[in-house]
């Protein structure tokens, strides 16, 4: 049996067929899942397009994880096309340019509230949007994350946000596991995807890797990421939840 069989598994910020995203969704299917895919804005007609090189067709819905009506109708909107969720991927993460890029020092409130807003409050904010759609029998909630336990180049208030999310992630586990839910991230090394792209100097994070993990790490490789999300969706970490999953090749357990 595969590891998703028969499991309604949720994903949002599928952009490109390059996405740690996509990945998931695609080895979802492959694991027996059914998907649902989220997408908003002018990226809504791009999930569309990459849905169809998917293995098998996943309906699109249009959620903001920022919009608050949207997010209120998000279980309607999913009992449409499957009855229940056994797992929700939070992939969303933004912060404007004026957030990012050696500009920390310099960066007004309403820039930083945007990225907080859409990186971290967003987290609790599908959580608590799908939680109807959990059985009692329990779900898993997986979240991306960019190791925040220190400060990266150029990552500024992205990196702020990270943690938050980090924390956030400890206090939906805790309140969450009444219902059997389990809330986990993936900490994934660099990737070049979209978000990467909107990261001025994303090289010193490529540099970076190239000198110091342990395990030789591909930053156009997607799928080790994507394989670490579909564990933790499945039934094989059952009592495992407030964890944060590092898969960077090792970076993170080695010194500077």
């Amino acid at each position: 049996m595969a590891l998703l069989t028969g499991k309604n598994i949720l994903v949002t910020g599928v952009l490109t067929d390059g996405s740690i995203a996509f990945h998931i969704a695609r080895l979802a299917q492959e694991e027996g899942a059914n998907v649902v895919l989220t997408g908003f804005g002018r990226g809504l007609s791009l999930t569309t397009r990459v849905a169809g090189r998917l293995p098998k067709p996943a309906p699109v819905l249009e959620l903001d994880v920022t919009n608050a009506e949207q997010l209120a109708g998000l279980a309607a909107e999913v009992k449409k096309h499957v009855p229940h969720l056994d797992g929700v991927v939070h992939s969303i993460g933004f912060a404007p340019q004026a957030a990012l890029g050696g500009n920390f020092l310099h960066t007004e409130w309403e820039d930083v509230a945007i990225a907080v807003h859409t990186s971290t409050f967003s987290y609790k904010s599908l959580a608590m949007a799908t939680r109807e759609l959990f059985p009692s029998t329990g779900a898993s909630i997986v979240g991306l994350t960019f190791d925040a336990t220190v400060a990266w180049p150029k990552y500024d208030w992205m990196g702020v946000a990270k943690a938050g999310l980090e924390s956030a992630n400890r206090y939906l586990a805790r309140d969450l596991g009444i219902d059997n839910v389990r809330v986990n991230l993936i900490a994934a090394g660099p990737l070049k995807t979209i978000a990467a792209k909107a990261i001025p100097g994303f090289e010193e994070f490529e540099n970076v890797w190239n000198q110091r993990a342990p395990l030789k790490w591909n930053v156009t490789d997607p799928e080790p990421a994507a394989r670490g999300a579909i564990a933790l969706l499945s039934d094989w970490f059952p009592s495992t939840t407030g964890e944060i999953i590092h898969v960077d090749g090792g970076v993170h357990a080695i010194g500077g």
